[in-house]
């Protein structure tokens, strides 16, 4: 450290013993011995199990804030730079718009560590990451900050009694603003959020999705989807009680389309396994995105979502049977064939492909035929659709006893009647 161009002799005990630099967020392990934040989680994440310093073998891999070591550090680190007049003290509640410099939001991350989150320090926060990408890039390369933030939303305190909801908005807001721009790594957040132990993210995630304002709801929701990196980190998610069906709440046809499509990208990224998708139907998915696809106001990109969660619902035998018992879902994925987009017709086409050829379910080859399916097939097949979704089509029309070559020869272009032959 320089000031002055002079350099400050450094206490020994202020400098990480793996870094060797001074400690941003100093936490001690099990044996006492303290480590910058970022360090000690990389050597961890790494998979070693001892202690760096004394290579002892760690009975638990929590650490906990040395905060008296951090407030000691914080002093020393003031004393060497003079007073700023524009300090986070010289905020005043008569001008909450002023936005935070990075000074002040350096100072707000430091005390994060050794003060409870507050909802004005959070707030301003959140602010400076809106405001650009640099600020955003500028968080992220702050050691230890998303870890603090997912610390603060798992920690064993909030699990029990729950910080305001308010707190737990602005922290959720700032993680999805550092993800939206994939400023953040998913993956080693997925590792934070889910597989530290003593963290209970999920809930904290739960309580913002039940009882957060709209925006709140969608970061949450974004999280997840992000997170969902693998297998094991989607039946984590799924399997928390009350998460799949507070996404699934998301899509219901009175909410605001941005938190709709939010919640049905994220049932898309976890419900790959077969277990969640079996899971997700037994919670009434098919009957709640029924009303969604029958919905004339519903947008392009819902549609698109909705038909490719029925489609993933489609390729388990709980899914087909619970779209062959609606008949207003077969009947809606038979109206949104054609004149919706072409990934909504291929979602469309597998679905009918899937439930009426590939396992010949009676009842939903009834369905199509009652909702004038086969005329659409048909003028599917004249289309300019993807060879994929023209064979299924064909397939399809075999099934309704059509021979395909002989229909298309002699069908007119100009009208939707089939002529006799």
């Amino acid at each position: 450290m320089v000031r002055d161009d002079l350099y400050i002799a450094v206490p020994s005990f202020f400098r990480c013993p793996i870094s060797l630099e001074v400690m941003k967020s100093p936490v001690s392990l099990c044996t006492g011995v303290t480590y910058d934040r970022t360090s000690i989680q990389r050597w961890l994440d790494d998979g070693n199990n001892t202690c760096p310093a004394t290579m002892q073998v760690l009975h638990t891999k929590d650490f906990v804030p040395n905060r008296t070591l951090h407030r000691l550090i914080q002093i020393w680190s003031d004393s060497l730079r003079p007073h700023r007049v524009d300090s986070v003290d010289s905020d005043s509640p008569s001008s909450p718009s002023k936005l935070p410099a990075r000074d002040q939001v350096s100072d707000l991350i430091q005390c994060m560590d050794s003060e409870p989150s507050s909802l004005d320090s959070l707030s301003k926060i959140a602010r400076f990451a809106r405001e650009s990408d640099e600020n955003r890039k500028f968080l992220a390369s702050s050691d230890g900050f998303m870890s603090l933030l997912v610390d603060f939303i798992g920690g064993g305190d909030n699990a029990v009694d729950g910080p305001q909801i308010g707190v737990l908005e602005q922290a959720v807001t700032i993680i999805h603003l550092l993800l939206d721009d994939e400023i953040q790594g998913r993956e080693e957040l997925m590792r934070w959020m889910l597989k530290k132990t003593g963290r209970d993210c999920l809930a904290s995630l739960l309580v913002v999705l039940q009882q957060g304002s709209a925006d709140a709801r969608i970061a949450s929701a974004r999280i997840l989807e992000s997170i969902a990196v693998n297998a094991e980190a989607k039946f984590l998610i799924s399997e928390k009680d009350g998460l799949l069906s507070e996404l699934l709440k998301l899509t219901g046809p009175e909410k605001d389309p941005t938190l709709i499509e939010a919640g049905l990208s994220c049932l898309i990224a976890v419900s790959t396994p077969r277990r969640v998708k079996v899971r997700l139907v037994h919670l009434g998915a098919v009957k709640w995105l029924s009303k969604l696809l029958g919905d004339p106001n519903s947008a392009t990109s819902t549609i698109e979502k909705v038909l490719k969660v029925l489609e993933m619902a489609s390729s388990v035998k709980e899914g087909r049977a619970k779209i062959c018992e609606d008949g207003k879902c077969v009947a809606g994925i038979v109206q949104r064939l054609l004149k919706v987009s072409g990934a909504a017709m291929e979602h469309a086409v597998t679905i009918l492909w899937s439930v009426c050829y590939l396992f010949k379910e009676r009842a939903a080859q009834e369905a199509v035929a009652k909702a004038n399916g086969l005329t659409k097939i048909l003028l599917l097949m004249q289309s300019n659709c993807s060879p994929a979704v023209r064979q299924m089509s064909a397939d399809l029309l075999k099934i309704f006893r059509v021979n395909s070559k002989s229909v298309i020869s002699c069908y007119d272009t100009k009208t939707t009647h089939i002529m006799p032959f």
